[in-house]
């Protein structure tokens, strides 16, 4: 049946019917390259398995711990592509990204070992004589086409973005009322989980090269850059300017997450750290405020001042777009970890226990003497109430007698405070 329009089609109908046919030529489109990529994918994961993972197996080279860490669970990770192929292959494109995303804890798995797997390879290519020569003839063979094994093992990472993008045009160019509009649907959201997997492993490796970076550059180890939680900002030279008007030095200064490292160059005579730099102060961002000073308008330069709980630091470049830039992460990185001690310290607030205590606790031992001596108190003082005001009327003088009695009524000039005062000893006695 074909679905050109007739002449007789009215205008708003041909164009309806034009829009749906471009949506079916992109459909099929994506269709075609989807399960294309697919079959070379497969191939390229059954080189892994067939010339490295089955023949280390086999000969013993590698032992059985190592081989897990270098190629992690990319067998299983095969047996399911295999599967989706032939999903895709029958144009069953909902059922098969359907049940594929099932075993997506497999890609989970073989993403948060992938740093691991490039540690563990590079040490037994370095160490490993046996393992280094097999590895190199198995590379030699044509079907890897000069691929090494370094290359072929992030394949699953860099599917799993094709999967993203090619599913996303998929669903885009499939009609809502297409059954496998919600299969798809759910298969990019549940791949574009992974992906966001992915691109957060990268991001935390990068930063973690950085730390390490201005870790290996600092004199010593005094002060600790790899720290849990932190991210590397930014770092650069800026001039100090001392509080007593002397001449503004140029420092170099590290900014992270949650604080701001001061540091000066090593003398460059220095045979071992000429080229590292001196730890000065470690200012934490925790409660710090930041203000421009001057550098406002278009003017050469400009002036920021950071004030600490226990320190003030004044910052100046000649540069206006540097300073700007520094203002700028500086408030990012203020008000972020605000933000976090903030959502913090709320849920701290939610977790904290009510300080009166449960009914259970009314009928304890200690609470039951606490009541026992306040009632005893309380007694004890109206009876001594009692006989002072007894005494008092019985006196016909109002000399020294009458004084000394007043001062021994004045805790009780005010009967209502009574109650107070009387839970206030029972207080101070438990």
């Amino acid at each position: 049946m074909s679905f050109a329009p007739s002449p007789f089609t009215p205008m708003g109908s041909r164009s309806i019917q034009e829009q749906r046919n471009r949506w079916e030529r992109k459909r099929i489109r994506t269709a075609r390259e989807l399960v294309q990529t697919e079959q070379r994918y497969c191939e390229q994961l059954d080189l892994v398995i067939m010339y490295f993972v089955e023949i280390l197996k086999a000969k013993g080279t590698l032992r059985q711990d190592i081989s897990e860490s270098i190629f992690s669970s990319i067998k299983s990770i095969h047996l399911i592509n295999q599967t989706l192929l032939a999903h895709l292959e029958e144009e069953r494109f909902g059922v098969g990204f359907e049940e594929f995303c099932t075993h997506l804890q497999m890609y989970n798995t073989y993403v948060d070992n992938m740093l691991t797997a490039k540690k563990v390879l590079m040490v037994q290519v370095k160490k490993n004589k046996a393992f280094r020569r097999f590895k190199k003839l198995q590379e030699s063979r044509p079907e890897f086409h000069q691929q090494k094994l370094e290359d072929l093992l992030p394949l699953p990472l860099l599917r799993i973005q094709q999967y993203n993008h090619l599913l996303r045009d998929l669903t885009g160019n499939t009609s809502p009322d297409n059954p496998e509009f919600q299969q798809l649907s759910k298969a990019v959201k549940a791949i574009s989980e992974v992906t966001q997997r992915i691109q957060d492993n990268a991001r935390s490796h990068e930063n973690y090269l950085q730390l390490r970076r201005v870790q290996k550059q600092l004199k010593g180890r005094k002060t600790r850059i790899l720290a849990p939680g932190r991210w590397y900002i930014r770092e650069g030279w800026l001039k100090t300017v001392p509080p007593k008007g002397t001449e503004a030095k140029p420092k170099m200064f590290f900014l992270f997450s949650d604080i701001l490292l001061q540091a000066k160059p090593c003398s460059p005579i220095h045979p071992v750290n000429g080229d590292k730099f001196a730890s000065q102060r470690v200012y934490p961002l925790k409660e710090c405020t930041v203000d421009k000073v001057f550098g406002h308008t278009k003017s050469q330069g400009g002036l920021i001042s950071l004030t600490f709980a226990r320190a003030k630091l004044l910052l100046m470049s000649d540069d206006q777009e540097n300073i700007n830039d520094w203002y700028r992460s500086l408030c990012m990185a203020i008000g972020q970890l605000k933000t976090k001690n903030t959502a913090v310290h709320r849920r701290e607030d939610l977790r904290r226990k009510p300080i009166r205590s449960d009914p259970d606790s009314k009928n304890s031992p200690e609470l039951q003497q606490a009541c026992g001596i306040k009632r005893t108190m309380m007694f004890d003082e109206e009876i001594r109430e009692n006989s002072e005001v007894h005494s008092s009327s019985s006196m016909p003088s109002v000399g020294e007698n009458s004084h000394s009695a007043t001062k021994r009524l004045k805790p009780n000039e005010a009967p209502s405070a009574r109650p107070q005062e009387s839970s206030g000893s029972s207080c101070l006695i438990l």
